[in-house]
């Protein structure tokens, strides 16, 4: 009876459903009711293959047996616990496994409970450790037009997305904006890394010049932007903005949200591109999307800044109720036993030059102007309806629901990111699907 009243809610008027076309949705509801390895079931029993992980964040495919489990068994045995003074074995021991695969220098791990509790808690996290080490003054923040770090008013500050920004008055001062990283006409249609736009990470040297260095905390950016519809770094781009952000005393912020856990082939794409930042903020495929939560990574320097004074006094006067939650916790023990146990990051890293030549294959298809890839993600940016922006996509959107795929679309772009467990008869049917929607659109 439970089921069947989960499958024909009674009303849809009471949930305010969020980055949602509500009027639009509950005129014609996509129910989802269940989901099992790559796919969804629909309330009226067809099967979606999920070419998103549920909203980048079920890396390890959908009602995976370990984790579900591991959640069955803590909840029986330790359901909540408070974060402050006092502590659960599980959440120290979460951190030492995150510590294993983080990339080196990373030493340290602070639990929250989203994307965007994670860079709310790194953006402070900035500020507070130059005031603990005497430098007060810094506590400007650099972001980067187009990006994405979560819709808390810190995070909608450093990012760079006009419609999550114009409705919400003032943003937090001291803000200021490296340019986005895409570039029409010089990079289009590249496979990985685009050769041209190393040079935007200049723009760093005159925004510090601007300010001057001693009033910048930290620079926060995407190493892959995933929400702004997939804008790859060009080649040696993260190298010269860290390279700008040591020799200036200034925090580098990896927000690796949508890049943690393997998808794009390494635990991280710090290790990827071999840059290390001084923080790195999680979520999604840490549980799986299963249970929210979130973490940030610290250097052993930045936290040691903070480990100062009595030892009796709190050193960080921030946390989250939930922070390091017994049940996420197991959730995320039991996902980084999955990702290791399953070999899914080098699985990510095998499958990537299907995927990529798959996606490319789109290239000649109506209305695709730009196709972008890297590991397990891909951007296809279609041309934009005249005087109706995102409505092509979101036409695509619908018409690949209808055919049994499951893709996101932000702007005119469609984004893909499936499950790591992806087979290549997957690809295929994203592929060969997609395909038909495009060649359907007006």
């Amino acid at each position: 009876m439970a089921l069947d009243r989960a499958k024909v809610p009674n009303d849809l008027n009471a949930f305010w459903m969020p980055f949602t076309a509500n009027r639009q949705f509950k005129k014609s509801p996509r129910m989802l009711v269940s989901a099992e390895g790559m796919h969804y079931t629909t309330s009226d029993g067809r099967q979606v293959l999920d070419g998103i992980a549920g909203l980048w964040c079920c890396n390890a495919g959908h009602n995976q047996p370990r984790i579900v489990q591991a959640i069955r068994d803590q909840a029986g045995i330790l359901d909540y616990a408070p974060a402050f003074q006092m502590g659960h074995p599980l959440a120290f021991e979460l951190a030492n496994r995150l510590i294993d695969i983080a990339p080196k220098g990373m030493e340290h791990v602070f639990y929250t409970n989203s994307g965007s509790e994670s860079v709310e808690t790194a953006l402070k996290i900035a500020i507070a450790y130059h005031r603990a080490r005497g430098e007060g003054t810094r506590t400007r923040l650099i972001g980067r037009e187009r990006g994405y770090h979560g819709v808390n008013f810190g995070g909608i500050s450093v990012g760079g997305i006009v419609n999550n920004r114009k409705f919400f008055g003032n943003m937090l001062n001291g803000v200021d904006h490296l340019p986005h990283t895409h570039l029409p006409g010089q990079n289009d249609f590249t496979k990985g890394q685009p050769e041209h736009g190393a040079h935007l990470a200049d723009e760093l040297e005159r925004i510090v010049a601007l300010h001057g260095p001693e009033t910048i905390a930290a620079v926060i950016v995407e190493p892959v932007a995933g929400s702004t519809g997939v804008l790859i770094p060009p080649r040696g781009y993260l190298e010269k903005l860290r390279e700008i952000t040591t020799k200036h005393g200034i925090l580098l912020i990896m927000d690796e949200v949508i890049t943690g856990f393997g998808r794009l082939g390494a635990s991280f794409a710090a290790e990827k591109f071999n840059v290390q930042p001084d923080l790195i903020t999680l979520a999604k495929g840490l549980t799986n999307g299963v249970i929210p939560m979130g973490a940030v990574l610290a250097t052993g320097a930045v936290h040691e800044a903070f480990m100062e004074g009595p030892e009796h006094v709190i050193e960080l006067f921030h946390g989250y109720t939930y922070s390091g939650n017994p049940i996420a916790s197991a959730a995320a023990i039991a996902t980084l036993d999955t990702y290791r146990e399953d070999g899914l990051f080098e699985r990510a890293a095998d499958m990537a030059p299907y995927w990529q030549e798959a996606v490319h294959s789109l290239r000649d298809c109506r209305h695709v102007i730009d196709i972008r890839n890297m590991g397990l993600i891909a951007g296809i940016e279609l041309e934009p309806i005249a005087g109706e922006p995102t409505k092509r996509a979101f036409s695509a959107f619908l018409k690949a629901y209808e055919k049994g795929i499951m893709i996101r679309t932000t702007g005119d772009i469609i984004a893909m990111s499936p499950p790591l467990i992806i087979e290549k008869t997957h690809v295929d049917q994203l592929i060969t699907t997609l395909r038909e929607v495009l060649t359907d659109l007006d």
